[in-house]
C-alpha cells in the first residue's frame, strides 16, 4: 500500500523537486518609461554613497532569445539557470540580471534578464550551438517566500516558470 501511494506524491505539489515545472516560451513587451528626470539622482545620500558609485556599471545587452529555464532545488535555496541564443558568437560576461529592486519579488514574480557582452569585432553568424550560452543564479529560500513564477526575459521572448 505505501509503495502506490509513491506514485501520487512522485507528481503531487507535496514534492518539492515539483515546486517549479517546465518553463514556456512568451513574447516580450516593452513598457515605455515613466517620465522621470535624468539630471536628478535617485539614489539618497549618506556614508555609503560613495562606495556605491565607485561600483562598476555592468555593461551587458540582453541575449536575442532565452532557450531553456531550468530552476534547481539546492539546500537553502534554488539555482535558476537559463540558456540562450546571441546572434553572434562570443559572447562573454553572461549573466542573470534582476529586474526587480534588491532581487526580491514583485507581486510573486521574480524576474531576471539573461545579459552578456559581445567583443567590437563580433560578426553575426555561426552554428546555434557555438552561439547558445548558459547563466545561473542563485536565489535564497527568504527570496523564494511568496514566489509563484520566474522569468527570465531576453531581447525576443521571455521564459517563465511556475509553481
Amino acid at each position: 500500500m505505501t509503495l502506490g501511494g509513491c506514485a501520487a506524491v512522485r507528481d503531487s505539489r507535496v514534492n518539492p523537486f515539483n515546486w517549479f515545472g517546465n518553463s514556456r516560451s512568451e513574447t516580450v513587451t516593452t513598457a515605455p518609461k515613466a517620465n522621470t528626470n535624468p539630471l536628478i539622482p535617485t539614489g539618497g545620500t549618506g556614508l555609503f554613497q560613495r562606495k556605491r558609485a565607485e561600483q562598476q556599471v555592468y555593461q551587458g545587452q540582453p541575449i536575442d532569445t532565452v532557450s531553456d529555464l531550468v530552476i534547481e532545488r539546492v539546500p537553502g535555496g534554488a539555482i535558476i539557470r537559463a540558456s540562450g541564443v546571441s546572434p553572434a558568437q562570443g559572447l562573454y560576461e553572461v549573466q542573470l540580471t534582476p529586474e526587480n529592486d534588491d532581487d526580491e519579488a514583485v507581486d510573486g514574480v521574480l524576474s531576471y534578464r539573461l545579459e552578456g557582452r559581445l567583443p567590437a569585432n563580433a560578426r553575426p553568424g555561426g552554428s546555434e550551438a557555438t552561439r547558445t550560452v548558459t547563466a545561473a543564479h542563485a536565489v535564497t529560500e527568504q527570496q523564494l517566500r511568496g514566489v509563484h513564477t520566474i522569468r527570465v526575459v531576453g531581447a525576443r521572448n521571455a521564459r517563465t516558470s511556475r509553481r
